[in-house]
């Protein structure tokens, strides 16, 4: 038996195991039915948002440091860094590189991340290619990163994210930029999920507190609100001259292409006058509703991402099944994604769900027979 198949056999155990986990995962196509699953909060990309005028251009050519630059992309960038209140900003292909790039880039091995417990994989697999120590505190406890603050070594760098993707809670991100302060460390925040949904104009959580001076780095998303591609961390002019020049995601990845920066500064342009009204007015509808829901527990979230606890992965799996034969895309997440025993329907309220709609989703989970 050749080697390459001899791997394959033992990739091919692995995904059996999973299945008898009831772990295994698999991609659906959800088209057609009602959408409780996506990160398209606002609903931006199911509309053009590019109008006369575009560029025809289609490929990038090369990295940024290469061939790919281009006026498209510094227009996109000084939008977003002024859209934010901050001095600079710098577009990565994802918010995944974007996290590797920044974490793996700042410190070394004589350096120490703070991080919240549930902190998004992107991020620790960043620290974790960086060298530094890490240290985890308890979830949004204040108190606990202050302790552990206090044994961290060489620089102190605090990650925590604004909104949490799988609670739908917010960080208490004032306190702990007052615990940073005093103890002088960095305040890193990923924006991924309040981008576009909280601010006054969508600018997230950090804008919305009054917090862009006291934050060393914040994370943009474009992939959730702003129904499209890439991500850009914002910060100081010195801190985005630091990632050209040393965040390996950035230099030696291919550009996004130049109608994409683009589109992303069309999306910066829409959002102060985004419907997020109406998503407000769904997140309390839905809140409301599901009091009268007692069969099961929902996640107390004031924020877009919403949930039901149904404890134990088959029986998750097995409610998500029964909604998406009813037309309903709504996702189960698992153990270890989650604690065990806190498996779920992960829900996303988006602008252009309707109450009806939400009466269905809660009709069909009240109904739900194991």
């Amino acid at each position: 038996m050749k080697p390459s198949h001899t791997f394959e056999a033992a990739l091919q155990r692995k995904l059996e195991e999973r299945k008898e986990q009831g772990l295994y995962r698999s991609l659906v196509c959800s088209n057609g039915l009602i959408d409780f699953a996506s990160n398209d909060y606002l609903g931006f990309a199911r509309q053009s948002i590019l109008g006369k005028g575009s560029s025809n251009l289609q490929g990038a050519t090369g990295s940024r440091l290469i061939s790919g630059h281009s006026p498209e992309a510094e227009r996109a960038e000084k939008k977003i860094a002024s859209f934010h209140r901050t001095q600079a900003a710098l577009i990565f292909n994802s918010g995944y590189m974007a996290n590797i790039g920044l974490c793996s880039a700042i410190a070394g091995k004589n350096d120490t991340f703070v991080c919240d417990e549930l902190l998004h994989a992107s991020l620790i697999d960043g620290i974790r290619l960086s060298f530094a120590k890490r240290l985890k505190f308890k979830h949004n406890a204040v108190a606990d990163l202050e302790q552990k603050l206090k044994k961290a070594k060489g620089n102190k760098f605090v990650v925590v994210e604004s909104l949490y993707s799988m609670d739908g809670d917010e960080a208490p991100l004032k306190e702990m930029a007052e615990v940073c302060e005093q103890h002088k460390a960095y305040l890193i925040v990923d924006e991924a999920h309040a981008t576009g949904v909280w601010g006054e104009q969508g600018e997230g959580l950090v804008c919305q507190l009054r917090l862009e001076e006291k934050v060393f780095a914040a994370i943009y998303t474009f992939g959730k609100a702003l129904g499209l591609h890439g991500a850009a961390i914002t910060g100081s002019e010195t801190l985005r001259n630091y990632l050209i020049n040393f965040a390996r995601p950035f230099i030696y990845a291919t550009a996004l292409p130049p109608h994409t920066y683009s589109q992303i500064e069309a999306a910066y342009h829409r959002l102060p006058s985004a419907n997020r009204e109406r998503l407000v007015e769904l997140i309390a509808y839905f809140s409301q509703a599901t009091q009268a829901c007692h069969r099961f527990s929902f996640l107390k979230s004031r924020s877009q991402i919403q949930g039901v606890v149904v404890p134990g992965n088959k029986q998750a799996k097995a409610l998500a099944d029964h909604l998406f034969q009813k037309g309903i895309y709504a996702k189960a997440i698992l153990s270890p994604t989650v604690p065990a025993g806190q498996e779920r329907i992960r829900i996303c309220l988006h602008n252009f769900n309707t109450q009806s709609e939400i009466d269905f989703l809660l009709r069909e989970i009240k109904n739900f027979k194991e």
